[in-house]
């Protein structure tokens, strides 16, 4: 028996991209007679002239396409793992995770200046306070002003003069072609990314057994691994996914290394910790690497974004 799979995503062309490339890999698969998108509309992608934190975070860009699953318009979604809340609503899972593209954060500029050669107060546009506390540690001078809508968007936006310089994940700009566009890719020493940031994820019911076997042909080991124990740090610091907390995990045969990034929005105060262990342990890991940033004041440090 074949399947027919439905694809919820977003309108972006990075969201497109992303469900294209999913929908290419299930056509791989014997058990799949034909897959189509089902192209949505989210509140996340409508409100525009507000920043993500004070509309409900990522998970905007989320709700609606679970909704077309849970009403069977769809039967799975896919998403880049850094805008999926670290706790799951009943009844979803994400079944698969791809092989992780580049988790890091580029730095774009007109003329192709690396962060360092910017002029004094030069302004930065990125909307994620995570992304902005960090560049004002590396460079208190700065001005980091909200930066909305898609890839186009915000390039044409720092084509246009608004800003001196633009940050956004290289996984995205490389997916798109726009690679020739990075001006400096930040190691983790200079910016911790997102938790899962470069990772496709690919959800459904938890309830459909034989979607989730199918699905988990696509599956890559150890990505599941590093997502886990990412995102378990910010699932115990009940962090969203637009608060100031950074993690990367790496793998070194069975050992898994974890930094993890507290920071205040304006960069003057940030935590960091660094936990290595068993990559069976992943998610054991994370919660232990928060547990440390939580005893040395996280939650003082994250309480006037979630005021």
């Amino acid at each position: 028996m074949t399947l027919n799979i439905r694809i919820a995503t977003r309108k972006s062309e990075l969201a497109l991209w992303q469900a294209e490339h999913v929908a290419g890999e299930l056509r791989t698969l014997p058990e799949v007679d034909d897959v189509v998108l089902v192209p949505m509309t989210t509140r996340g992608d409508e409100i525009l002239d507000r920043s993500l934190q004070n509309i409900g975070g990522k998970g905007l860009f989320i709700k609606e396409l679970e909704t077309a699953i849970k009403n069977d318009i769809a039967d799975i979604a896919v998403h880049s793992m850094k805008d999926v809340p670290a706790d799951m609503p009943a009844g979803f899972c994400i079944a698969t995770v791809l092989e992780r593209a580049s988790p890091f954060d580029a730095l774009l500029t007109r003329s192709g200046q690396k962060f360092m050669e910017l002029p004094h107060a030069a302004i930065i546009g990125s909307s994620s306070l995570r992304r902005q506390a960090q560049l004002r540690a590396l460079r208190p001078d700065v001005r980091v002003e909200a930066l909305r809508g898609n890839v186009n968007t915000r390039l044409g936006k720092l084509a246009d003069g608004q800003y001196d310089a633009i940050v956004l994940a290289c996984a995205g700009l490389e997916r798109l072609g726009f690679e020739q566009r990075i001006s400096e890719r930040f190691d983790p020493e200079q910016m911790l990314p997102a938790a899962a940031q470069g990772v496709i994820g690919i959800e459904c019911l938890e309830e459909r057994d034989n979607l989730r076997r199918l699905l988990a042909q696509l599956e890559h080991a150890p990505t599941r691994q590093t997502t886990l124990a990412e995102r378990a740090v910010a699932r115990r610091l009940q962090a969203t996914c637009q608060s100031p907390v950074a993690s990367f995990a790496t793998l070194h045969g069975d050992d898994l290394t974890l930094l993890a990034l507290v920071a205040g929005i304006d960069g003057s105060h940030i935590l960091r910790e660094e936990i290595t262990g068993s990559s069976a342990d992943a998610d054991a890991l994370g919660t232990e690497a928060a547990d440390r940033l939580l005893a040395r004041g996280a939650a003082e440090l994250l309480a006037p974004e979630s005021a």
